[in-house]
């Protein structure tokens, strides 16, 4: 009887864990996590950078029509798309090296929810339709444009993003090219001001970036972008400290160019300037932290940013229609 009990007693065995080989996906809903782990591997959060294909239209005064909001629309999911291709094609080839990172590890491709050669098939697809596509429905520019952009990503995928200052340079021209593909779709003249004011802005973010992500590895010695161990912090700092000053200065030269306002009317363009330093101040506390490694989440979540740049934007409107 005694040993009845003992028996019953007795915890029942644990299952033996079942260890999911790199690139294959868990078993499941297979149809509906797969397509899960894909829309994730594509960075929804990613896609507020796409807002940049307003800039040019909006620089320009013409952004509140209804066929350039229609084609800005278009434009806006295209582009998400040719970014998805690079998204996917990337996490593929860095399966690997994710799996090492605290944080890459927990990406679809590299958690093994979205299996490589499925990663590596969708964003081959999504890189030559997205073109096509472009041509059919805007012009054979805006479709070049985000040929080059897919092309000279891909190759920074490969090995441009081991190359030092090339691979700042490439992902600049990345923020670059979406502010100008607005303007290209449309047909609206890109004004030097806004390519200095843009590059110079795109490169500070980048910067950054690098910044923040060269002091969170040099903290958890990661084995992912292995290039961050060759960039001094030193230098990082520097040229984020550069690029925000450029901004600045080819801001507040347009804001300062002749071609003033209506009698009586406020000086909206030299207004402007105020919200625009602020906002980059502010941007450059995150930077200085180490906590800028993700630009989505400091445009997202910092609420005083938030507001000076709804304040900046009342005060750039009011600024252009009155050009």
């Amino acid at each position: 009887m005694a040993e009845r009990t003992a028996l019953l007693e007795e915890p029942p065995p644990r299952p033996t864990p079942r260890v999911v080989p790199a690139g294959m996906a868990v078993s499941g809903p297979r149809g509906s996590g797969v397509a899960r782990g894909l829309l994730r591997t594509a960075r929804p959060r990613q896609w507020i950078k796409n807002v940049l294909v307003l800039a040019a239209p909006a620089a320009a005064g013409d952004l509140f029509h209804r066929r350039t909001l229609s084609q800005l629309a278009l434009i806006f999911v295209l582009f998400t798309a040719a970014a998805a291709a690079v998204y996917l094609i990337n996490d593929a080839r860095d399966a690997a090296a994710d799996r090492a990172h605290p944080d890459k590890c927990r990406r679809p491709v590299a958690a093994g929810e979205v299996p490589v050669p499925l990663a590596y098939g969708t964003g081959g697809l999504l890189a030559v339709l997205t073109p096509l596509a472009t041509a059919a429905l805007c012009n054979t520019a805006t479709a070049a444009l985000i040929a080059a952009y897919i092309l000279m990503q891909l190759a920074y995928c490969i090995s441009l993003k081991h190359v030092l200052v090339v691979d700042l340079v490439v992902v600049t021209t990345g923020f670059l090219m979406r502010s100008m593909v607005g303007g290209v779709a449309l047909g609206i003249p890109l004004s030097r001001w806004f390519l200095i004011t843009a590059g110079f802005g795109a490169l500070f973010i980048v910067a950054a970036k690098r910044y923040s992500e060269a002091l969170q590895m040099a903290a958890r010695r990661g084995e992912t972008r292995a290039l961050l161990r060759e960039y001094t912090e030193g230098y990082l700092r520097f040229v984020w400290q550069l690029a925000a000053g450029g901004a600045v200065l080819a801001y507040c030269l347009w804001a300062l160019e002749s071609g003033g306002t209506s009698a009586g009317a406020l000086p909206w363009r030299q207004l402007s300037m105020v919200p625009f330093i602020l906002a980059v101040l502010r941007y450059a506390v995150f930077a200085d932290r180490g906590t800028a490694g993700a630009p989505e989440d400091v445009l997202l979540r910092d609420r005083p940013l938030a507001a000076i740049g709804l304040v900046w934007i009342a005060l750039y409107a009011v600024a252009v229609a009155d050009l």
